[in-house]
């Protein structure tokens, strides 16, 4: 799978748990999921399930903790699938 196909798939289940004032054209590689996408904690937990279920990975506490912008999901994503 190559990385747009990930980005993609990524930013379709970000886009979900956008609040109204904020654009799906918002969502970019640098994107902070709290400070400028406006996601709560509760829907940030959602995502990494969605994630997880996705592209069928597994990710711990200290991967969450990591997971600060689109572009260091994508990181852990790809780390989780070379591990497989």
């Amino acid at each position: 799978m190559d990385q747009e196909t990930k980005y993609n798939k990524l930013k379709d289940i970000v886009k979900v748990y956008l609040p109204e004032d904020v654009s799906v054209d918002a969502i970019t590689l640098g994107s902070n999921f709290i400070s400028e996408l406006n996601i709560n904690s509760a829907n940030l937990v959602d995502i990494v399930l969605d994630v997880e279920d996705e592209f069928d990975i597994m990710l711990e506490n200290a991967d969450m903790d990591k997971m600060q912008t689109v572009q260091d999901a994508l990181g852990i994503i790809d780390a989780k699938l070379e591990a497989k």
